[in-house]
């Protein structure tokens, strides 16, 4: 059996065990009420879904507080690497535009087939960038979102791919640091002595690990080594990261409850970003990661076609961050232009064939400062694509001549 078929499998088994039991819920109408690491939660609804995960809207019974509750299936032991990679990689970044996790816990599957991880997240309740540009071209008469607000989302966005392109293992909180004492005190602090979002951070138990011990650091080492990857230093002492899946869609970049702050989140797909291919058969193991992690409209030429010799990096994101500054102005990919519907987008990718729209409206919303900051992210050649420090200078230069 292919791996391919044998996700698909997976993947259909997973979505009729949770359709069976939502059904079952319906009819029995059970308690909604879920007990995870010592406390209890109320479910009130789905946020959103996608691969083997869902994300639920729950309520603390005990404090009144409403989190993001993200409910991973991973039948197998390969999807359960890639779920503690997800939490390590929250864990792991210290930034105001990164999502911080709240709590994981690992469970056995009732079903008995592999095992059921829980993570915890703040909810925020303005959404995500898709739900504000949804907004804008739901107006009457549908409006471009202003280039003051883009540009701000933007920056922020890009301060959170910079914490991860130009990562130091120092500022790694210590695994000890992220677990209290069971049952501990309503507030706990992590790493730098900062108290956690609502002095919140529950322990990450349920059996999964003892307090003060790491239950990520071997499944991340064994899943990079899968993959061809290895953590390892640059000529500047960093050890860069890259997201490898920025997008508008999804619930990937969310809204603080400011309305101003983005928040990056859904990390599953990051990884090391410097990647030196050897061999076809890395080559090709490239290929399939990118075409299940990495959105195709959002996605870098070099990893449409990835060589023997090269070294992919964290240029990926650049690309990415082009493409989403241009979805969420123009509310469609670079590379998804409507005018040209039915073309190929690996295709228009490798010539990095894309156009801005000529609309009068179009033109009169955004500057040539706006339009020049996304050409110079979407550059085939990764070697003269802008870096992370270029494109957060050129973003404060545009907001600076506004």
């Amino acid at each position: 059996m292919s791996e391919s078929v044998a996700i698909f499998i997976d993947r259909a088994k997973f979505y009729i065990s949770d359709f069976t039991s939502s059904l079952l819920s319906v009819i029995c109408q059970p308690s909604s009420a879920l007990k995870i690491n010592g406390r209890t939660f109320n479910v009130i609804k789905l946020l959103g879904e996608g691969g083997f995960s869902f994300v639920y809207l729950a309520e603390d019974t005990d404090s009144g507080r409403t989190f993001a509750l993200k409910k991973i299936r991973a039948p197998t032991a390969e999807t359960v690497k890639i779920a503690m990679s997800e939490i390590e990689a929250y864990r792991r970044f210290r930034s105001e535009n990164i999502i911080r996790i709240l709590d994981s816990a690992v469970l056995q599957d009732e079903s008995g087939e592999g095992k059921i991880i829980w993570v915890f997240l703040p909810f925020y309740e303005r959404g995500n960038l898709q739900d504000l540009i949804t907004r804008s071209s739901l107006s009457t008469p549908p409006t471009y979102p202003p280039e003051a607000q883009l540009l701000q989302l933007f920056l922020g966005t890009c301060q959170a791919v910079k914490a991860m392109h130009q990562y130091r293992p120092n500022s790694k909180p210590s695994p000890s640091a992220a677990y209290p004492p069971a049952g501990g005190a309503s507030s706990a602090t992590v790493g730098d002595g900062e108290e956690e979002e609502g002095g919140m951070l529950l322990a990450s138990r349920g059996g999964a690990a003892a307090p003060g011990e790491s239950i990520f650091d071997e499944g991340e080492e064994n899943r990079a080594k899968e993959v061809g990857q290895k953590e390892e230093a640059g000529p500047d002492g960093l050890y860069p990261y890259a997201h490898r899946d920025i997008k508008r869609e999804s619930a990937n970049i969310m809204i603080a409850d400011d309305g101003k702050t983005p928040i990056l989140m859904d990390l599953g797909s990051c990884l090391p970003a410097r990647i030196h291919i050897r061999t076809r058969q890395e080559a090709l193991t490239q290929q399939d990661i990118a075409a299940e992690h990495s959105s195709m409209p959002y996605r870098a030429p070099e990893l449409f076609d990835v060589h023997t010799g090269q070294t992919l990096d964290e240029k990926v994101d650049i690309w990415s961050l082009g493409c989403t500054l241009f979805a969420i102005a123009y509310s469609y990919s670079p590379f998804e232009d409507p005018a040209q519907a039915g073309g190929s987008i690996s295709m228009a990718v490798a010539s990095g064939s894309y156009r801005h729209p000529r609309a009068p409206a179009a033109q009169q919303a955004y500057s040539d400062g706006f339009r020049k900051l996304i050409d110079g992210c979407l550059v085939v050649r990764k070697e003269e694509r802008w870096g992370i420090d270029k494109v957060i200078e050129v973003t404060k230069e545009c907001l600076d001549n506004l």
